[in-house]
């Protein structure tokens, strides 16, 4: 776990930009298992997550005509039972931070895993969401 103080930036970053902030598995539950689509944000400490993650869902999401219904965000890290219940939902991808994923009515649709983040340029990643975006909302 970090210290509040040098999370609450990091949080903000989203959070500023519509994301609600998840605490509980309740809460990951409820927001996962909505009408509608649903895109999960596992945020992160990293410097994949400030210099790509969060600013391809800041951009993809102001830029494009269609978005989710809902925007969310767990904390890797930090409220480690939420971040559990988001990965049990998003299996059978393996755990990994940051990462995006993206639910339709209760089911997972679409996935990006750190992997397709940190060794990627930030427009693929924003390409990547403004395609599952049209897809799927």
């Amino acid at each position: 776990m970090y210290p509040e103080y040098m999370v609450a930036p990091i949080r903000e970053d989203l959070t500023s930009a519509g994301f609600e902030q998840l605490m509980s598995p309740e809460e990951v539950e409820q927001a996962i298992k909505s009408e509608g689509t649903v895109l999960v944000a596992v945020n992160s400490v990293c410097g994949c997550a400030a210099a790509k993650a969060r600013p391809a869902l800041k951009i993809a999401v102001a830029a494009s005509d269609k978005k989710p219904s809902k925007l969310v965000t767990v904390f890797a890290g930090m409220e480690q039972d939420a971040v559990a219940k988001a990965r049990e939902h998003m299996l059978p991808y393996p755990p990994s931070s940051p990462s995006i994923a993206l639910f339709k009515d209760g089911e997972l649709v679409h996935m990006i895993e750190r992997y397709h983040i940190e060794g990627n340029e930030l427009n693929r990643i924003v390409d990547n969401l403004q395609g599952a975006f049209e897809e799927y909302c």
